[in-house]
């Protein structure tokens, strides 16, 4: 990857849980080659780390406020980090 690097955490409220979410987040990850993690909180969002290029970071950002079909997502809410990033995508627990 060229370009600018960035990491951002990300939360996005609404109906995110029970619509396979994750799952979801985790290939569009893939397809726009960004790395991190995505994982179910307790009050029901779900939060994301997202590292990669300026350009797929924002697409992934444009991305998590669709979600897959059943989602509905009221908020996306991001945050810069200075995190490092795993590798790939994942889903954890």
């Amino acid at each position: 990857m060229q370009g600018e690097q960035r990491a951002v955490r990300a939360r996005i409220s609404g109906m995110v849980q029970g619509v396979s979410y994750r799952v979801w987040a985790r290939r569009e990850a893939e397809r726009l080659g960004v790395t991190g993690w995505v994982r179910n909180e307790p009050d029901g969002s779900v939060t994301a780390l997202i590292a990669g290029t300026e350009t797929a970071v924002d697409a992934m950002i444009d991305r998590l406020w669709q979600g897959p079909r059943g989602a509905l997502v009221s908020a996306v809410e991001t945050e810069e980090v200075a995190e490092d990033a795993p590798a790939d995508f994942s889903i954890v627990a």
